[in-house]
């Protein structure tokens, strides 16, 4: 598949995929949550997809790894903040925190990779 936009890379789709189920998943954290984890999960979610695009954006080799960079260390502080929902029971469905955790994870793998095809 030829790639003319960000939105052409598989690894944006799947991240834009993850803002979705994060949305859908912290919704019914607690209302004591509404300014701390829930926004703080939501934003990292959201960084992900936007830093790949943003790196997309640059005109430069060196700033789009370094956005890439960014979208997984933003991956891994959602990472942190899941294991921090699910630890406290505001994720209660261990099949479906598996599933997040496991696709998470390939997007890790595909940004390493991406960001190995442009070193």
């Amino acid at each position: 598949m030829d790639i003319k936009t960000f939105k052409d890379l598989k690894v944006w789709q799947k991240s834009m995929d993850i803002v979705k189920e994060i949305y859908k998943l912290s919704i019914n954290f607690p209302g004591e949550e509404k300014y701390v984890l829930t926004p703080q999960i939501r934003r990292s979610a959201i960084s992900i997809p936007s830093n790949i695009a943003e790196g997309y954006g640059r005109n430069s080799k060196k700033d789009y790894i370094r956005f890439l960079q960014i979208a997984k260390g933003s991956l891994y502080e959602l990472k942190t903040q899941l294991e921090i929902a699910f630890e406290l029971n505001y994720i209660n469905d261990k099949a479906k925190y598996n599933e997040v955790e496991g696709k998470l994870i390939e997007i890790d793998k595909m940004l390493y990779s991406l960001i190995q095809k442009l070193i």
